[in-house]
């Protein structure tokens, strides 16, 4: 039994809704690319995961030592390859703390947002099989 199931369906040009537990998001290409920029693109959406799968592990590091996680925020930046296959090639994150952790807390928070899920599903791909229906 699958864990999970995503539902996507065409609205119509480059535009597709996504539906997901009961959660809609539209997912588009910029009108530069010949959509109509009703949403972010599939390849914003991954990067997204990345940044918001660190973000809730480095939140959930601060709540367990008890440190204030309002300030805490994650900008990614992403750069494309240059050659075939179209892919990601890199992503650069930065975490902004609370001020005041010590480098043994830094070093122990490293070690936990290394591990998020998102991050260690890129490091270790997943089979993906592909039907026709």
């Amino acid at each position: 039994m699958p864990e999970g199931h995503v539902e996507v369906c065409h609205l119509g040009g480059c535009a597709f809704k996504v539906g997901v537990r009961g959660h809609a998001l539209v997912i588009d290409q910029p009108v530069e690319a010949g959509g109509g920029d009703r949403g972010p693109t599939p390849v914003e959406v991954l990067v997204v995961s990345l940044a918001s799968c660190v973000a809730y592990y480095a939140g959930r590091f601060l709540e367990r030592h008890h440190i204030d996680g309002q300030r805490l925020r994650v900008s990614a930046d992403f750069t494309m390859a240059d050659d075939r296959p179209a892919r990601v090639a890199a992503v650069r994150m930065r975490i902004f703390l609370p001020e005041g952790l010590s480098e043994a807390r830094l070093q122990a928070l490293r070690a936990v947002v290394d591990h998020c899920t998102v991050h260690s599903t890129l490091c270790q791909p997943p089979q993906v099989t592909i039907e026709f229906g």
